[in-house]
């Protein structure tokens, strides 16, 4: 009678289960950046197709009332009554409000009470409703800092929150007052980010603003007024100096209005709107005047992430302050650029390595710079 032989199988010994995990770790290391870089691609294809949403909003907007958006409705009618103050009495509502009909918002459209200043109607409720509706079509899905809302710095959030004009309402149904917030903002060109505003320093990517008049045949990056107002060089404001005016397409304190006959430098030649990042820009919300847009004289992507309380307040020379006026720069969480809309509604991806002088030719609507679609 034969006896059959039974063996033990083999196990993995040390060495060969530790090779196996090491191959499996290298292997992980390989597929991670791939997965991620998908990711963005994503993200950024999602984001692409909110701008062209904006793009299409603001041309239909046009077509309807043969006027591109206001920046934000103010009472101011001309340069001898303008200011950041003085809006306080008019309603104050940004452009966001004007286009809600045309991203298929009406519902916070009809929310909105037109005929009362936004200053009166957010220590009221009837503001409360359009206030905490979240818009997912201006939300970046690159940017993870926020979910729409950030906490309001006037109520106890601190530099890290925002800084509306006002105070934010208080919730319909309670809670803490938050700040609605987004990743799209109107464009003012190459009027001075900074300039004067920060008075003795000079930012550097800009033109000192005590170069003036310009001189002939020599590139400028920044002119006046600031962030698209009437100020003049020195950012006071008229009657005094000579007053500046709107270079881009996107005045939102001053009402200076745009069309596109304006546009001499071609739509296709102008940004209208790009990224903006709530976490690096202090004062930014979706429904008040003065911040929601940004300018061309500060680089793609400079990084202003700084605590208010402890890196300076507005107006501060600290350029890494999310309160220092180089947060008014075009920025996102997308690698090596941002996107932006063009005034006939085409979407870019601009590098942050673009030369200056091409960024601000972009950012001017009627400059009357010669610029190559080769050169962004």
């Amino acid at each position: 009678m034969s006896q059959r032989r039974h063996d033990n199988p083999r196990g993995f010994t040390l060495i060969e289960l530790l090779v196996v995990i090491a191959i499996i770790a290298v292997l992980i290391a390989l597929l991670l950046p791939a997965v991620q870089s998908a990711r963005e691609a994503a993200r950024r294809i999602q984001c692409t197709n909110n701008m062209k949403q904006l793009g299409l909003a603001f041309a239909n907007y046009d077509s309807t009332n043969a006027v591109y958006p206001l920046g934000a409705v103010t009472g101011v009618t001309s340069a001898a009554n303008s200011g950041w103050g003085s809006q306080l009495g008019n309603n104050g509502v940004s452009w966001v409000a004007l286009i809600l009909p045309y991203l298929e918002q009406n519902p916070i459209y009809n929310a909105i009470n037109f005929q009362v200043a936004i200053t009166t109607s957010l220590a009221q409720p009837d503001f409360a409703t359009a206030w905490y509706t979240k818009i997912a079509s201006l939300q970046c899905p690159s940017d993870a800092d926020q979910d729409g809302f950030r906490g309001d710095g006037n109520s106890g959030a601190g530099g890290l929150g925002q800084y509306p004009v006002t105070a934010a309402p208080l919730p319909p149904n309670g809670g803490t007052r938050m700040v609605p917030v987004m990743n799209y903002v109107g464009s003012f060109g190459d009027n001075y980010c900074i300039g004067a505003l920060t008075m003795g320093t000079f930012f550097p990517s800009e033109t000192p603003y005590t170069i003036w008049p310009p001189i002939p045949g020599q590139p400028r990056i920044g002119w006046p007024g600031y962030q698209g107002t009437y100020a003049d060089i020195n950012a006071n404001l008229p009657p005094s100096g000579s007053p500046g005016v709107l270079r881009g397409m996107f005045d939102c304190t001053t009402n200076q209005v745009v069309r596109l006959a304006s546009v001499t430098d071609g739509t296709s030649n102008t940004i209208a709107a790009g990224e903006a990042l709530p976490a690096q820009r202090a004062d930014l919300n979706v429904w008040q005047y003065s911040a929601n847009a940004d300018g061309t004289t500060v680089p793609i992507n400079y990084p202003t992430p700084l605590n208010c309380d402890t890196a300076g307040g507005f107006g501060t020379s600290n350029w890494a302050s999310r309160c220092a006026y180089t947060n008014t720069g075009f920025k996102s969480h997308h690698p090596g650029g941002a996107n932006f809309v063009f005034a006939d509604g085409s979407v870019h991806f601009l590098k942050q390595t673009i030369a200056m002088t091409t960024y601000c030719a972009l950012g001017s609507r009627n400059g009357g710079e010669v610029i190559s679609s080769d050169s962004y």
